[in-house]
């Protein structure tokens, strides 16, 4: 994937709203309650801004031997998206509440399947509001586009290429984006077993932002990627987290740095724990 689009300010995405090929989308959620980022959206969202749902809209039904967040079926999300009145020559901005843990999925998908015109409201709806713009509520309906998906297969880590050499894992340079106490095993939240895959690399994607929940300078960025990464930005590596989300953060955060875009292993965690015989560690072995 390539034509990287660095994540915009306020102030700019204000200023723009008035454009017509302008489509913004509001991807807020709760893992834990599934209903509030719709219900916080309907509250209020930027002018103009439609809804997309992390589970319905951003991943595909949980399968038996899918992570939490599969890919979703492709001539749905299509739909979906051309529902937003979106189309070849779209200009797209995601956000979320503050950090754009989700909305970096949605900006993923839009250019695995091949819609490069896309980028992320740096800081969120906080960093909106805190400036002082306006929002509007209630839903809201746009004149249909043509939304046409390419997907970039490459792109993609499966869970089978890791499980069929796991001892050169170590070599692909695969960054998991899960916070450290979850990828030690100190502590697991969400998923039934706790601690990481052999041979992947830790880096939080909260360690790429500010406390304000911007992403950090480029020159900060390439020195927090370069304590995992290395000094070499054109050397291959992937990232993951614990159902393919919050890696897709990680994946800006490399791009604002200089290296080079990574590949996504979307079913992450979640996935790996589905066979219990795959090798799990921790700090403690």
């Amino acid at each position: 994937m390539s034509d990287f689009k660095k994540p915009i300010s306020a102030k700019t995405l204000a200023s723009s709203l008035e454009n017509p090929d302008l489509c913004v989308i509001d991807c807020r959620f709760d893992l834990i309650n599934p209903s509030a980022g719709y219900e916080r959206y309907l509250e209020g969202h930027i002018p103009g801004a439609v809804y997309a749902n992390l589970d319905e809209d951003l991943a595909g039904p949980v399968l038996r031997d899918s992570g939490r967040h599969p890919l979703p079926d492709i001539e749905k999300f299509s739909t979906r998206f051309s529902q937003f009145g979106i189309r070849e020559n779209t200009e797209i901005v995601v956000y979320d509440g503050g950090n754009n843990a989700i909305a970096a999925r949605a900006w993923w998908l839009l250019r695995w399947l091949g819609h490069k015109r896309v980028t992320l409201l740096d800081g969120g709806l906080n960093l909106w509001q805190q400036h002082g713009f306006p929002v509007e509520k209630g839903p809201l309906t746009k004149a249909a586009g043509l939304f046409s998906a390419m997907p970039e297969q490459d792109a993609i880590i499966a869970t089978s290429e890791l499980a069929n050499s796991v001892e050169s894992i170590g070599a692909m340079r695969l960054v998991d984006a899960r916070a450290a106490e979850r990828f030690y095993g100190h502590e697991e939240p969400i998923d039934s077993v706790a601690g990481h895959i052999p041979g992947t690399l830790n880096l939080p994607f909260t360690d790429c932002l500010t406390g304000d929940g911007i992403w950090k300078t480029r020159e900060e960025l390439r020195h927090v990627l370069a304590q995992v990464l290395g000094d070499d930005p054109q050397l291959a590596w992937g990232v993951m987290c614990g159902s393919g989300v919050t890696a897709c953060h990680l994946a800006v955060s490399g791009l604002l740095a200089g290296y080079r875009e990574p590949r996504l292993y979307v079913g992450s965690w979640s996935e790996w724990i589905r066979d219990r015989q795959r090798p799990v560690a921790t700090d403690l072995t």
